[in-house]
């Protein structure tokens, strides 16, 4: 299945890793990575991956062994002399399988907030997230911690629009969400599926996503002529329309890059304007053109 288009996942971070997360010794704030048993390191309960992959983590155990760990985990201090790991957990988990007995640490004094937002840069920095674990974290933000879309999006380097379409994967249906999980639709095929106004109807077309091996183009195209096969045929008019708002109507359709339907009596007065668009990042397009500036 091509997974060209929308479905790449887009890298990069606005504030920069470094400034978040120590990745040498010469960046750790304070003193210089502490040598602690891995036993007395405990999971971040914030950290937002839920699956590891088990061939990358022995590829990695297997660099640790031969090589050692160089960049230190970062961990905040708990009670009985124990640490709890904020940043850097394939790589604890590595250090286990690897039989390491320590590890370097960059002790940080972190919230809870905190933790979740440095687990969540991280991982999202390396791309380590699948498409739903970053969106389920983008939510605890937003839920539990009080942050805007803006702000979430700022601190993972985001726009604002990709976290809104990013969180928009939380709604669709278990099916759909089950079929990105185990990869075989990507996020773009996910996000054009939510285009189509019901459940039964993104789970149906799905199947023929799987079936066929559509592209996520492929699949934006099914969706825009689903939608305009179920839309209501529109009702003859009365009388002929006048050749005035039929070159309006063309001015619109071209100027803003979708159909527009122009409704204006023959004799002047009150008339109406109906735009269509068939996804978010259509109505996002259409707002950006109307108004100047972003909808979300």
């Amino acid at each position: 299945m091509s997974t060209s288009g929308a479905g790449n996942r887009r890298g990069g971070l606005g504030r920069g890793l470094g400034s978040l997360i120590p990745t040498t010794t010469a960046d750790a704030p304070g003193n210089a990575p502490l040598t602690v048993d891995i036993d007395r390191i405990t999971p971040n309960p914030f950290q937002p991956r839920s699956v590891l992959d088990p061939a990358k983590l022995q590829v990695l155990a297997d660099s640790i062994r031969q090589h050692g760990i160089i960049q230190p985990l970062v961990v905040r201090e708990a009670a009985n002399g124990r640490y709890v790991l904020i940043a850097g957990e394939r790589r604890w988990r590595a250090a286990q399988l690897a039989g390491q007995a320590t590890v370097p640490v960059v002790v940080m004094d972190a919230a809870p907030r905190a933790q979740l937002e440095l687990a969540l840069v991280e991982n999202v920095v390396r791309s380590d997230l699948s498409p739903l674990e970053e969106a389920a974290a983008y939510r605890q933000l937003i839920e539990e911690f009080g942050l805007t879309q803006s702000e979430v999006a700022e601190r993972v380097g985001r726009s604002r629009v990709s976290v809104t379409n990013t969180l928009r994967l939380l709604t669709a249906p278990e099916a759909v969400q089950n079929a990105l999980t185990a990869g075989h639709i990507t996020e773009g095929h996910a996000r054009a599926l939510l285009g189509l106004p019901t459940g039964a109807d993104q789970v149906a077309m799905l199947e023929a996503i799987v079936l066929k091996g559509w592209s996520v183009r492929q699949t934006e195209e099914a969706v825009r002529k689903w939608s305009s096969e179920s839309a209501p045929a529109p009702q003859p008019s009365p009388q002929p329309r006048d050749l005035d708002a039929v070159r309006l109507e063309d001015r619109f359709r071209t100027a803003l890059g979708t159909r527009v339907s122009l409704k204006r009596p023959a004799q002047g007065g009150a008339g109406s304007i109906t735009i269509h668009f068939h996804s978010d990042e259509e109505l996002q397009g259409l707002y950006e053109r109307i108004i100047g500036e972003d909808l979300w």
